[in-house]
């Protein structure tokens, strides 16, 4: 059974969630993790339908796009603080020469995973902003017939994030930065806005 069109609304959902997540995503962040955790239990469930019955495809598909939901709603204040610490063991890896002490590096993690998780805000909205313009790009690529963006729907769902060497990306990489940056803007200054009318 070939399941090629399902590139298609697979490619439409990613670009209009997105588009969302890029320009309202912490205003619809419970809505936009339900969806994003739909679409990637049913990428991944597409890794292993070939070894599926044709008559059971559909059950398993969806079934994994709702379990995928689920674990999506379940755990991004976890995904926050790994974020925080991931980016804490990143800069560390920077500056330190040589491996640093485990303790030390331990530490910075926890810091930087509490650090994340206290002002969450910004964390989701430059998060939902890069993450969605990247989506969307991918999703719009792959709408055009970009044969790289469609092998990533059909057959690499890994890579729907893949770290790349931008230079051999530039239009990808541009399309990506302009996108997440514009979004980062308008959500950071909507959460403002909104902030002082409830303050006021």
């Amino acid at each position: 059974m070939s399941l090629a069109p399902i590139h298609v609304p697979l490619a439409i959902i990613l670009l209009g969630g997105g588009l969302l997540s890029c320009f309202l995503g912490y205003r619809l962040l419970r809505v936009l993790l339900t969806g994003y955790g739909f679409v990637g239990g049913i990428m991944a469930a597409m890794l292993f339908v070939g070894q599926v019955d044709t008559w059971q495809v559909g059950l398993f598909v969806i079934a994994s796009g709702l379990i995928g939901a689920i674990l999506t709603l379940s755990l991004y204040l976890a995904v926050v603080g790994l974020f925080g610490a991931g980016v804490s063991a990143y800069a560390v890896h920077l500056i330190v020469d040589g491996d640093p002490n485990v303790w030390f590096l331990f530490s910075i993690c926890l810091l930087g995973a509490l650090l994340s998780l206290l002002f969450r805000r910004f964390v989701l909205i430059f998060g939902t902003s890069f993450i969605g313009a990247w989506t969307a790009v991918v999703g719009g690529a792959a709408l055009t017939g970009d044969s790289g963006s469609v092998a990533v729907l059909m057959r690499d769902p890994s890579q729907v994030f893949p770290a790349v060497p931008f230079s051999e990306h530039v239009g990808f990489a541009v399309a990506w930065m302009v996108l997440g940056i514009f979004g980062f803007v308008l959500q950071f200054m909507s959460a403002a806005r909104i902030g002082r009318n409830n303050g006021t």
